[in-house]
């Protein structure tokens, strides 16, 4: 039997499987949202239920005819209808039209919970109307953050605000292959460092460079695929779209129509700047960022780098964020002074991310913490944490999920 892995997201998606709510989980392909279906049929799931995958030309034709003919089907496979029926559907998006199929269910078949998963939210916000508003519940699956790689890798740690210095440094270690590969399941599970390249490869060329460009009915493929390069090549960067325009010979509106496509297909996320005043704040630019360093590192290097670079440990540190429900943001000013995430969850954070503590510069981290009374942090994964504010990017994430303390 294939071992199926415990995720995060489980545990709150589990408090509404007795609610009538129907519950919805986006994500990119290959993050793990069958896998999380299959877990929640195997732990909390014991009878009277059926799962679909709509990549099924079959379960495709029969859902498209309604859900009636759905439901004359789950009885017909011996599902009993005077009980309570939890009907579970991936790749939902590939319905001809899943908001009325979702709305009808709701609304006419008070025994069927359901518990859909779809790999594009541009797709399914595409489809899914306003018909649907206070009937779904939405949650989004990402790749594994570190926790769950570490439950995935079979390494038993308590991630605290402070561990002891030889924990640390079999932390440091472990963080630095979650950097270099990545956290989609398949690749963390993977021992052989040529077959995660070529599994990899195969989520560019198949779910990147074919699906997303389908999906976008995308002409200019070759022009296409070099955006998806030089974006992997500038995460963390400010989006410039003129520069990207003039490079690649498309025009600015294509550019933002390819990019916003991306960004709802899971692939990248865009970061806002914080600003309360606008002139001296001046930065309007979003940063890019890709959700999978992993992906990131392929794109743009061809192959996993050995160590860890500056832009690379923030993209990982974005992506731990971003994985933990943070709000984000990121501070520049005309005056050059910069902060690489402001964090709004409880109190003001502001987080600088080194590779070295020794590197730290906190003269802007000063200036914001006097003007905003932020808590300032310094992330960085070497050398010696001699301040208090300086963290580990697992010290850092136990600490933005507990209550803040000032300072």
């Amino acid at each position: 039997m294939e071992l199926i892995y415990n995720r995060k997201l489980i545990s709150k998606i589990l408090p509404l499987l007795k609610t009538r709510d129907i519950i919805v989980i986006h994500g990119a392909r290959q993050v793990g949202k069958s896998s999380l279906i299959r877990y929640f049929i195997n732990h909390h799931i014991n009878e009277n239920y059926f799962y679909m995958d709509l990549e099924n030309l079959e379960y495709l034709d029969l859902c498209n005819k309604g859900p009636e003919a759905v439901f004359k089907f789950l009885i017909g496979k011996g599902l009993n209808a005077k009980e309570r029926i939890i009907l579970l559907i991936d790749e939902i998006q590939y319905l001809k039209k899943p908001s009325n199929f979702l709305k009808i269910f709701h609304d006419h078949y008070e025994n069927i919970k359901l518990i859909v998963s779809g790999s594009s939210s541009f797709d399914i916000k595409r489809k899914f109307k306003e018909s649907l508003v206070g009937r779904t519940i939405n949650f989004e699956l990402f790749p594994l953050d570190f926790e769950e790689f570490l439950e995935f890798k079979g390494k038993k740690y308590i991630l605290k605000k402070e561990n002891p210095s030889e924990i640390n440094t079999e932390l440091i270690g472990l963080f630095e292959e979650y950097n270099s590969f990545g956290g989609y399941p398949k690749i963390v599970l993977e021992k052989n460092e040529e077959n995660k390249k070529l599994m990899l490869s195969q989520i560019i060329s198949t779910y990147i460079k074919k699906d997303i460009r389908d999906l976008g009915n995308i002409r200019n493929i070759e022009s296409f695929n070099r955006l998806v390069v030089i974006l992997a090549s500038q995460s963390g960067n400010l989006l410039n779209v003129v520069e990207l325009s003039n490079t690649l010979g498309i025009d600015q509106k294509t550019i933002k129509e390819w990019i916003f496509l991306l960004e709802a297909t899971y692939i990248i996320k865009l970061v806002r700047p914080y600003h309360k005043n606008i002139r001296s704040e001046l930065t309007k630019n979003p940063k890019i960022f890709f959700i999978d360093t992993g992906l990131m590192h392929l794109l743009h290097l061809k192959n996993f780098p050995k160590t860890i670079i500056g832009s690379s440990l923030e993209n990982s540190i974005f992506s731990e964020l971003l994985k933990n429900e943070a709000e984000l943001n990121f501070w520049r000013t005309t005056n050059k002074q910069e902060i690489d995430f402001i964090v709004l969850k409880g109190k003001m954070i502001a987080i600088e991310v080194k590779l070295n503590f020794q590197q730290s510069i906190t003269s802007s981290l000063n200036f914001f913490k006097e003007k905003y009374h932020s808590r300032n942090f310094v992330v960085a994964l070497y050398g010696n944490k001699d301040k208090k504010f300086k963290k580990y990017p697992w010290e850092m994430i136990c600490e933005i999920k507990s209550p803040f303390n000032s300072g």
